[in-house]
């Protein structure tokens, strides 16, 4: 009877910290959630936990000016393409460290993760400067450009782990049966990978959707992301939070569908390479 009362002591401590950080997690979205859909009126009256009513102008009106289309627009655009990018660069450069013994090629790979230790705000100047004299400032090349010098190292140590938890041997039988250099990887690695891959591409995807502190400094029109274009709700009037509450619910849609479809190949992604036999 002590071993059981012992059991459920235990499982309750676990359910209630589970719930307590679920609440802590989502209840700021909700209350973005609440606050874009209220009217101005009724988001000064005063704290309400729950909303009775949905003010749907807050959602509409941003999206009437061509200008957070284009935000939009741009923000799908330069996450996709750093994605592939990223993944891309990330399987060669795993794949090869992973099977090929070069000398020091244990330095490359320490130095390949060296720039995602500094704070990134060191690199703002010199890559500000760069990207002006090249002509890629306030570009969507430039900025999937940036993002990948950023999002690849990550790439590239998320996926050595798992590339090195596939069998050589796997390798060796593929060479066997006649399979060339691009066949074993595209044949053979790839589909043992792919729950890793799936992590790493959305991973990638989230941080380049996300990202703010480069898009805001790099890119003024052109490339202007939706991230940064929530910045231009706070004017010296005053604040519309009604409007960008909603435009925040708008960027949280895509993250979360990503990750609610591939909430599976996440777990088994991370996992993948953990225990060694």
């Amino acid at each position: 009877m002590k071993a059981s009362t012992k059991k459920t002591t235990r499982l309750f401590f676990i359910y209630l910290i589970s719930i307590l950080i679920a609440i802590a997690t989502l209840f700021p979205i909700y209350w973005l959630f609440v606050v874009s859909a209220r009217t101005k009126v009724e988001i000064f009256a005063g704290p309400k936990l729950f909303q009775t009513s949905f003010y749907a102008v807050n959602y509409i009106r941003p999206f009437l000016h061509d200008v957070f289309g284009k935000y939009l627009l741009n923000s799908l655009i330069i996450a996709s393409g750093n994605t592939l990018l990223v993944v891309t660069f990330a399987v060669l450069s795993t794949y090869a460290f992973s099977r090929f013994r070069v000398p020091g090629s244990s330095n490359i790979f320490f130095w390949t993760i060296t720039n995602r230790m500094a704070p990134p705000a060191v690199f703002i100047v010199p890559y500000f400067l760069i990207f002006t004299r090249l002509g890629l400032r306030d570009t969507q090349i430039g900025i999937i450009l940036l993002y990948c010098i950023f999002n690849l190292p990550f790439a590239i140590w998320l996926l050595k782990g798992m590339m090195d938890a596939i069998p050589r041997e796997m390798d060796e039988a593929a060479y066997i049966d006649g399979c060339t250099f691009w066949g074993v990887l595209t044949k053979v690695i790839l589909p043992l990978a792919r729950p890793g891959i799936m992590t790493t591409a959305i991973l990638t995807w989230i941080f380049a959707w996300n990202e703010y502190l480069f898009a805001s400094i790099l890119t003024s029109v052109n490339a202007r992301t939706i991230t940064t274009g929530l910045a231009s709700f706070v004017t010296v009037i005053g604040t519309n939070w009604g409007e960008m509450a909603a435009v925040s619910m708008v960027c949280l849609i895509p993250a979360v569908i990503f990750i609610g479809i591939a909430q599976r190949h996440i777990v088994a992604g991370l996992t993948f390479g953990a225990v060694k036999d």
